[in-house]
């Protein structure tokens, strides 16, 4: 049996279902402890890196899913810290206080 990729955008918008990055509903300490995901500066040493390559067309496959997996990260981070923003400003807190 052979194994299709799934389609761009269907993970993304699996995972946007998922979080509902539109409501409002962490506690604090979630919503706190959410907007301190990020990545380790080797981590976005080997983002820049990838980009770098991504950009002058230099990326091998291996590199390629590499890069891709930290984009796909990267979006259920961003969606995380979503929700926990929308959820700080409900109780009144700014959440830029709470960044990373």
């Amino acid at each position: 049996m052979q194994r299709t990729q799934p389609r761009p955008g269907y993970e993304a918008a699996i995972l946007t279902r998922v979080v509902q990055p539109d409501r409002d509903d962490l506690t604090l300490a979630s919503a706190r402890a959410f907007l301190k995901l990020d990545f380790s500066e080797q981590d976005q040493a080997r983002m820049h890196e990838l980009a770098v390559k991504n950009q002058s067309g230099t990326l091998t496959n291996a590199e390629k899913s590499e890069l891709d997996s930290y984009v796909r990260v990267g979006r259920l981070i961003d969606l995380l810290a979503a929700k926990a923003r929308r959820s700080l400003r409900k109780r009144g807190h700014d959440a830029r206080f709470h960044e990373r």
